[in-house]
Formats: structure tokens, sequence, C-alpha cells
């Protein structure tokens, strides 16, 4: 397949790398410095699944010299979806699809929006990994795993086609869940939780669960998306929170949250599509969830600050 990576850092590059490694046609589409160290040096992959090496690797900054492809693989930040999308009408041909990897529940709505519906599937991954250096990434933690389907919840040669390329590479497991929009959620339910309380107390996982009235913040959390998911009609396991509180207790110590990374580097963060849209939606579906609106308000000013906008002082 000829697929594009449209970010390539420390997720898109890991998955992306993974796919060039057995043989698919990938293009990384990059910029600034990271851009030139892949076109330069190539990718250099550190991994607790095996390290590796691309070298030359096909990386742009221009999505029409790329496309149009195969599929494109969506690896930016929640926040820059809407920006992103736009920018990636190039690489979309008549039967291009799109996988997002994003944290959060939203990005299938916000990409059917500016591509059309016909071009977007439902996706997410699980994976600790982060840009060290300009062409460089590392993966500390967690199997990697990408899951992904049609949101209907029907089966397409095209869906499969991408698991096959997919069962070609070393150092990833792949699914196509009977129901992606309940995978999504599942991923929600601890990702939000874990990096709203992460930003908050700025201290790493191990941490946060080991705390007894930490660890009662995060479980009052989790159950807040789980009635909230029940009250939107996505089907989550009856264990949803006791699975999501096990899976949290196996992260080894020092993990973080990549929002919380970004929160503590005074970095703009997706703090709008995760515990935001807990938010926003709690308010739409008649749902209380005020765990997520202490940690909304209170880490609204630091996002503010962040992204530069007036009234907030440095």
């Amino acid at each position: 397949m000829r697929i594009a990576v449209f970010g390539s850092g420390g997720v898109g590059g890991y998955f992306g790398g993974r796919l060039a490694q057995a043989g698919e046609g990938v293009v990384f589409i990059a910029r600034g410095a990271h851009l030139a160290a892949l076109q330069e040096r190539g990718l250099r992959v550190s991994s607790i699944a095996g390290d590796f090496t691309l070298h030359p690797v096909d990386a742009t900054d221009d999505p029409a010299s790329a496309g149009p492809v195969d599929a494109v693989l969506l690896a930016v930040k929640a926040w820059q979806i809407p920006e992103a999308a736009r920018a990636m009408r190039p690489l979309i041909g008549p039967e291009t699809f799109v996988v997002p990897l994003e944290n959060g529940v939203e990005a299938p709505e916000q990409l059917s929006a500016v591509l059309g519906a016909s071009h977007v599937l439902g996706g997410l991954c699980r994976i600790l990994a982060y840009v060290t250096a300009p062409g460089e990434i590392r993966h500390t933690a967690i199997q990697p795993q990408i899951m992904f389907g049609e949101l209907d919840g029907t089966r397409s040669e095209r869906a499969e086609s991408f698991r096959r390329a997919f069962a070609r590479a070393t150092g990833v497991t792949i699914e196509i869940p009977a129901d992606i929009r309940a995978a999504m959620w599942s991923k929600f339910l601890f990702i939000a939780p874990v990096s709203g309380l992460g930003a908050l107390t700025r201290v790493p996982i191990d941490v946060l669960r080991s705390i007894s009235e930490t660890r009662q913040l995060l479980v009052e959390a989790l159950g807040e998306i789980a009635a909230l998911a029940a009250a939107m009609g996505i089907v989550l396991p009856r264990d949803a929170v006791e699975q999501t509180l096990a899976f949290t207790d196996a992260i080894p110590a020092g993990g973080t949250a990549s929002m919380q990374r970004d929160m503590m580097e005074g970095r703009p963060s997706e703090l709008e599509a995760q515990v935001g849209a807990v938010v926003r939606l709690g308010a739409r579906a008649g749902v209380a969830v005020p765990v997520h609106r202490f940690m909304y308000a209170t880490l609204l000013p630091l996002e503010r600050r962040a992204r530069g906008e007036t009234g907030v002082a440095p």
C-alpha cells in the first residue's frame, strides 16, 4: 500500500516506521528540523519492542507532492485535526481512507466535516512514544497497538487491506474490533482522567495511582466517563472501570501522558479534546461530571497561557 503518515512525531513516526520497515510504501508528512533530519539521516527508533533505523526515508512537508495515497495515518495532536484535514486534501483520492490515532472521541466527525464521511474510519492506538531529537523517537512503555474499523461496524476490504499491511510489521499488534466507537471510548476512559490528573498533580502515573486520595479521584473520574458513555449509547464492558484501573496499575514507573507533558512544558495541549470533551458531552447528555469540570476549570488558565491568549499573566 501507499500510506501517508500525517504527523510524524512519536506516534506517527513509530507506527509509520514499522510499516516502512515491513516494506510498505510510506511517506512521512513532517516539518521543520524533524523533517530535515528525516531527509538527511533517516528515522531512528529506540523501542522496548526492538530498535530500528530507516534510511533513506520518504519525507516531505508538501502533501501535494505525495498524494493521492491509499491510506492516511493521522497522528497530529487532537487540536490540530481541523487544520490537518484541510491540509491533507491533496492526499485524498476517490478510494483513500483516513485512520485517526488521536486521543479523544471526536476526530471522525471533525475529519468527516472536511473530507466527507466516506473517507473516514475510526481508529486509536496505545503506546508511550515521543521525539527525543529531530529524526529520533523513543518508545518507552506499553505494547504498541492499533485498532481501526468502519464507523458503522461493518467489515470492509479496505480495513482488511490495512490490517494485512500492519500484520507484516513487527512491534505492533493490530485489531479490527466489532465496534470501533466503543473501542475509542474504552481508550478515552483511560486517557482523559490520567491526563487531567497528571497535568494537575505533575507526578508520574505510578505516583498518582499509589496515593489513596488521588487514586480515589481517578476512580471517580473513570466512573463519570463510564456513565457518560452509557448515556450516549456507547456499550462498554461491564467491568470497563476495573479493566482500566488494572491497565493503569501495570504501566511502568515514570510514565506520563502526552497532555501532561505538554502542559508541564508550557505547550498547547489536548485539554479541550480530552477533559474538555467530557465536560461538553456531559452537558449535552445531562450527565454530571464534577471531577472533570474541576480539572478543566483548573487547567484552563494554563492552556490559555500556553496559547498566548490575552489576559493570562506569564
